[in-house]
């Protein structure tokens, strides 16, 4: 009997991480939810999962950043695939109810950020109230604690609520991203089209991140993502994070990473893995 693949992702049954994860079709996976991103990674770490699966990019609102900070933390974290998501929602209320007459808005913070202006056009008395994830939001509304939620149609099919409109979004080109993480994995196999993460900390002196990046750019390394985050250890320190395209086994990435680290207080690979196919 094959044994069971746990994969932690933010929950409940209903989310968009859980379609993510669904598509990495990863045989005999038992899906495991849990409340954050962080909880998602520290259930990797102590072996409680095999993989979890956590949104990191969304192209209207920009860097998940609890996942981004998850990430910095758990030393053990290796990233090893992704996929994208097109991100239209579903607006549902309790059977009956309308939304004109709705006062509480549940959803996730992301998911707000890209449906505010439909909902101020359809649900103009609607206070927004934060949700962990959007299909909590949908349980917020069937238990009475909002009175519409805005989250992927399946979740109104669990909860038994009444839904107003589909495919609701400011912009029809929002997408979100997903990684497959696995504990100190071994990276997957160059492709041709493969994206590799770092996160590192430099001296608070000036020059300093410049030095780190012109490394990547003498060696025609192309960064597309750049973030910081609080350390959150001593003000005015950051973690770094950067995106790069190619595998860090590739000759000018692989140069690139080994200069860069050289002028860094610590440097770690998040991971490197094959880029989502659009």
């Amino acid at each position: 009997m094959a044994a069971t693949t746990r994969i932690a992702f933010l929950g409940p049954a209903g989310t968009f991480t859980e379609e993510a994860a669904l598509r990495f079709g990863i045989e005999d996976a038992q899906y495991v939810p849990v409340e954050s991103p962080a909880a998602a990674l520290a259930a990797l770490d102590a072996g409680e999962a095999e993989y979890a699966v956590c949104a990191i990019e969304n192209s209207i609102d920009g860097a998940v950043t609890t996942t981004m900070d998850a990430l910095a933390a758990t030393e053990s974290a290796r990233i090893v695939g992704e996929t994208e998501l097109a991100i239209a929602f579903a607006v549902m209320t309790r059977q009956g109810h309308t939304l004109g007459d709705a006062l509480r808005l549940a959803t996730h913070p992301v998911a707000h950020q890209q449906v505010k202006r439909w909902i101020g056009a359809h649900a103009p008395k609607a206070e927004f109230i934060p949700a962990p994830s959007n299909a909590a939001a949908a349980k917020m509304v069937a238990d009475g604690a909002a009175d519409v939620a805005v989250a992927p149609e399946r979740a109104a099919a669990l909860h038994g609520l009444e839904v107003h409109a589909r495919g609701v979004a400011d912009a029809e080109t929002a997408r979100t991203r997903f990684v497959l993480v696995a504990k100190q994995a071994a990276p997957p196999q160059p492709t041709g089209n493969d994206r590799t993460a770092i996160v590192f900390r430099t001296k608070n002196e000036p020059g300093a991140l410049v030095r780190v990046l012109q490394e990547f750019a003498a060696r025609g390394v192309d960064m597309t993502r750049i973030e910081s985050r609080p350390t959150r250890e001593e003000p005015n320190t950051y973690d770094f994070f950067v995106d790069l395209a190619g595998h860090a086994s590739d000759v000018a990435v692989a140069a690139a990473l080994e200069a860069g680290a050289a002028h860094t207080t610590a440097m770690r690979q998040l991971g490197t893995w094959p880029r989502a196919a659009r």
